[in-house]
């Protein structure tokens, strides 16, 4: 295998290729994330923005490819989707300078003694 990542995988999701050696999770799984993105408390676009945001986050990038088409498809346009990278790159880098406390406290304990 050259990539970790073939392009052409994603489709293999959409067609079920897990399913195969797990039918009833994987039928579980989709009614489950059909349920997710019907339309309640938020439209199916805000939904998918979600999504892409969540997609950035884990660095999944079969999901980044497949949110940002849905997104353009539901009428994202480019200014909105390379903010959400920019809302969960500030998020990222939020709490990595979070956990800059955990360093800062055992500096402060060890500057006591």
């Amino acid at each position: 295998m050259d990539f970790y990542f073939e392009k052409e995988d994603l489709a293999k999701f959409g067609q079920g290729k897990l399913r195969e050696n797990a039918e009833e999770m994987w039928d579980k799984f989709m009614e489950y994330y059909g349920a997710v993105y019907d339309e309640s408390s938020l439209t199916l676009r805000e939904k998918t923005l979600v999504a892409l945001a969540t997609a950035f986050a884990v660095q999944c990038p079969y999901c980044i490819d497949a949110y940002t088409n849905a997104c353009l498809e539901r009428g994202c346009d480019q200014d909105q989707i390379i903010e959400v990278a920019h809302v969960v790159a500030t998020i990222k880098a939020g709490a990595t300078l979070a956990f800059g406390v955990q360093s800062k406290n055992i500096l402060e304990k060890k500057s006591m003694k």
